[in-house]
């Protein structure tokens, strides 16, 4: 089995749990989960293992999700215009859509992470990891990673973020993201995700997803 660790963070401490979308809030079109996925709602994981047979799995999934945040405690929300609403920890107090596709390749001999599926090495931030930097001051994220049997090693970086993260590489495996905050983007946490990319039999394998949570 494969997991994939989705960024789960609340500011305020709020809870955070995943599910999959429900038809009858319109949250999702078509609402069946893909057969080879399993959702953990308390760590936002999703984990990946195949009953069938190997090719019969090589195909593309739509994932889509709802990530929503709950009390720890019973609160009482009070509106702009003085209403009041008392949530309960089974209460979510919000919810977003997340949605995406899920692409499952063949599989490569061996899917030890530093083999032909690129491990990350240090200094490369944990997953969750929290980072805290001043407006018009430059954060620097220095990722490495390697994979000792794949064809070219590691080849790429994927990321997303912040629309001006820049990324740099000083050699094959090390990479660097930049980002310099505004002063618009201050009193918020932004969310700074990546993988590395292997190649093999002319297939691009991903490492796993790291995901940092930047507050300015």
């Amino acid at each position: 089995p494969r997991t994939i660790n989705l960024l789960a963070f609340d500011p305020d401490g709020d809870e955070v749990k995943c599910r999959y979308g429900n038809a009858t809030d319109s949250e999702c079109n078509p609402c069946d989960p893909p057969p080879v996925l399993n959702v953990s709602s308390q760590s936002c994981s999703l984990t990946f293992s195949s009953s069938v047979s190997n090719t019969s799995s090589e195909l593309r999934y739509a994932v889509q999700l709802v990530v929503e945040d709950f009390p720890r405690q019973t609160i009482t929300l009070t509106e702009t215009g003085g209403s009041q609403e008392v949530k309960t920890t089974s209460d979510a107090i919000s919810k977003i859509p997340l949605q995406f596709a899920l692409k499952v390749i063949p599989e490569v001999p061996s899917c030890a992470e530093g083999s032909y599926v690129a491990r990350f090495l240090p200094p490369t931030p944990d997953n969750r990891a929290q980072k805290f930097i001043q407006v018009n001051k430059v954060l620097e994220i220095n990722i490495r990673a390697e994979a000792t049997h794949s064809t070219k090693s590691v080849t790429g970086l994927l990321f997303s973020g912040p629309h001006n993260v820049s990324k740099s590489s000083s050699g094959s495996g090390s990479f660097t993201l930049s980002w310099t905050p505004t002063a618009a983007e201050s009193g918020q946490s932004h969310p700074i995700c990546f993988v590395v990319e292997t190649s093999y039999n002319y297939n691009t394998y991903h490492s796993e997803l790291r995901c940092v949570a930047v507050t300015v």
